[in-house]
């Protein structure tokens, strides 16, 4: 897979340069906006429900070796096993020899962020396995060779048409004249072209939104079918889930399952809620004969030790890429990581180093938006701001970024200097756009400029109204 690089300006400028993504983008974003408040607002308790998520999470982070050890003990019960991994590379030599003790040569793969944090793909095929995603969408990224995107939504990035040609450059043996102007039409091709890699497939290997640890059950959410075809037709099921996709009890998990389809799709609910335990008994029709459960840590522990301990409470539901105007603006790819948007800024840094991704908690408008979609309240912005502040301390943001935050520093501590010169850039601003009503570009703020217009000011400065508006009341 090509994995875009860690440098976000230039990422940026090339994603805003491309016509195609901007469309996708903008269309992601509109639909976004329309969908979210009708279908929250139609269950009153969809608050009350965030709050119960956010106290679930932050009990079972608080005792996390608890549950992970009564899951694995569930797990072990049932008839599965369950494998520690400590990092990505710990993960990837597990699952080859779990694909090698059974001569695999197949492995059909469901949709997993975690696999992609951890390179699975492209592991398994330099060690002569053959890996098909089978998500409609990380299938089309896999012939394009791409990464995901959007967390829920890998491909959203595309275009219809630039499927189509995807689909007429790899399947060549079908007839070149053949539709495929509508979605069912690549649909139905790419079912087709799958369902013969489900049938031949030794191993499949899926995530997992949620581990239940009363019972060592995992649960699958999915709008295809092919996350159950996956696990039930190869005679191997892995799944590879980090740590903290633990909860206490099934209660637990249909509490959370009530706002992660709401808040990722705009549904009620997924069209598909698979609860698996363990390979299949000696009374079931189908079923895995082996069960393998990869816990990975990859920097969870370290994560749960320290001040970005909140984000672990995230459930991959992408409504904070959705909702993002940076992402918005640029895409998931422009992040250079697995993880794009306000998710991505926060988690990337955790994982790859501060010091590989420090431009990322910068691209931020800090407009709130996503805080506000989060289901799980995850406090982004603040987050972000704490990485902000580490790699202004390690000096890691640029010279000239530096600068201009130490000159406005100095001048916020002279006030009456601080007030001449909002004035004055007021007046210009005035003056420089007072025809449009809008300033298309500003003066030293062209990256900031290049995805949206700002505003031309309209009065004077806060304090000016302050002390017009409140008579007898000093500003400050």
């Amino acid at each position: 897979m090509n994995q875009t690089s860690l440098d976000f300006s230039k990422n940026a400028a090339r994603a805003q340069a491309d016509a195609d993504l901007q469309s996708a983008l903008a269309k992601l974003q509109r639909d976004t906006r329309l969908a979210r408040p009708v279908i929250t607002g139609r269950l009153p308790e969809f608050e009350d429900l965030r709050d119960r998520a956010v106290a679930i999470k932050d009990h079972t982070l608080a005792h996390l070796d608890h549950y992970l050890e009564t899951f694995e003990a569930n797990v072990t019960d049932a008839g599965g096993h369950v494998h520690w991994c400590n990092d990505a590379g710990d993960a990837r030599e597990t699952i080859l020899q779990i694909c090698n003790n059974v001569n695999a040569k197949t492995v059909g793969k469901g949709k997993s962020m975690v696999s992609e944090e951890i390179a699975l793909n492209d592991y398994l095929i330099a060690n002569g396995l053959e890996v098909v995603e089978t998500d409609l969408g990380e299938y089309i990224l896999q012939l394009r060779e791409e990464t995901p995107s959007h967390v829920v939504m890998p491909a959203i990035h595309l275009k219809k048409e630039q499927i189509a040609d995807t689909f007429r450059d790899h399947h060549t043996t079908l007839d070149p004249d053949r539709p495929l102007d509508a979605p069912s039409d690549m649909t139905e091709e790419a079912r087709t072209k799958l369902r013969e890699k489900f049938l031949s497939a030794d191993v499949g290997i899926t995530g997992a939104n949620m581990l239940i640890a009363e019972t060592g059950s995992i649960v699958v959410v999915t709008n295809e079918g092919n996350g159950d075809l996956t696990q039930t037709l190869p005679r191997v099921h892995i799944v590879i889930a980090a740590i903290e996709k633990v909860v206490p009890r099934v209660d637990d998990a249909l509490s959370i399952l009530r706002i992660l389809a709401r808040s990722a799709t705009g549904q009620e609910i997924t069209c598909y809620t698979t609860v698996a335990t363990g390979p299949k008994r000696p009374d079931d029709l189908d079923g895995p004969e082996e069960f393998h459960l990869i816990l990975l840590d990859n920097g969870r522990t370290k994560l749960l030790e320290g001040e970005f301990r909140d984000v672990l409470r995230c459930i991959r539901c992408g409504a904070c890429q959705s909702a993002c105007p940076v992402y918005g603006a640029v895409g998931g790819h422009a992040y250079g990581g697995v993880y794009g948007g306000p998710i991505g800024a926060v988690l990337t840094p955790a994982l790859d180093g501060i010091d590989k991704a420090w431009p990322l908690p910068e691209a931020s408008s800090f407009c709130g938006n996503c805080e506000a979609v989060c289901p799980m309240r995850i406090p982004l912005p603040g987050l972000m701001r704490r990485w902000r502040d580490i790699a202004h301390t390690q000096k890691l943001n640029k010279t000239g970024a530096r600068r201009g935050l130490a000159l406005w520093a100095w001048a916020a501590q002279h006030p009456a200097l601080y007030r001449f010169g909002a004035r004055i850039s007021l007046r210009l601003l005035r003056t420089v756009g007072r025809r449009r009503g809008y300033l298309r570009r500003l003066p030293l703020a062209g990256g900031w400029t290049a995805a949206r217009d700002l505003p031309t000011p309209e009065g004077g400065t806060f304090i000016d109204r302050w002390q017009k508006e409140m008579p007898g009341k000093t500003g400050s």
